[in-house]
């Protein structure tokens, strides 16, 4: 399920990353190429940065298999963004772009959820709210 996250005066989507997933394949990746794009803007938005390109980035992701490269330097660029965001709203655990490249080649619809669950933790920390843990945390001792 979606939730709506307002940062500086604008709503953005956090989405459920296995939703992305389940969606992605449901449609046999038709979301997932929305969803890369809309990414890219909500990224582009919240940065405040217009050299972000959604349609480029999702052009070269559709397209650039044609020279094999483009599509690799679009993820990149994206995670790039994402971990700027992250480092910018005070997330201590950014994303690697060099795990997106490793998920891409090997496990390519992996790469929704890793991405999306990042996204989530800098919507968390720009949104005010405190980032659900991943692991539970240690028993104290005594």
């Amino acid at each position: 399920m979606a939730e709506i996250v307002t940062v500086d005066g604008r709503s953005y989507v956090r989405r459920n990353p296995l939703g992305v997933v389940a969606l992605s394949f449901i449609t046999f990746g038709i979301y997932a190429l929305y969803w890369y794009w809309k990414i890219n803007d909500e990224l582009r938005q919240v940065e405040h940065d217009d050299s972000i390109s959604p349609t480029r980035s999702l052009m070269a992701v559709l397209f650039g298999w044609i020279i094999i490269v483009p599509p690799f330097i679009a993820l990149w660029n994206t995670a790039t963004h994402v971990a700027a965001f992250e480092r910018r709203v005070g997330v201590t655990q950014t994303v690697e772009p060099i795990l997106v490249l490793v998920l891409m080649i090997l496990l390519n619809i992996a790469n929704g959820a890793y991405l999306q669950d990042h996204l989530n933790r800098g919507w968390d920390a720009a949104g005010g709210r405190r980032p659900t843990p991943s692991l539970p945390a240690p028993p104290v001792p005594g």
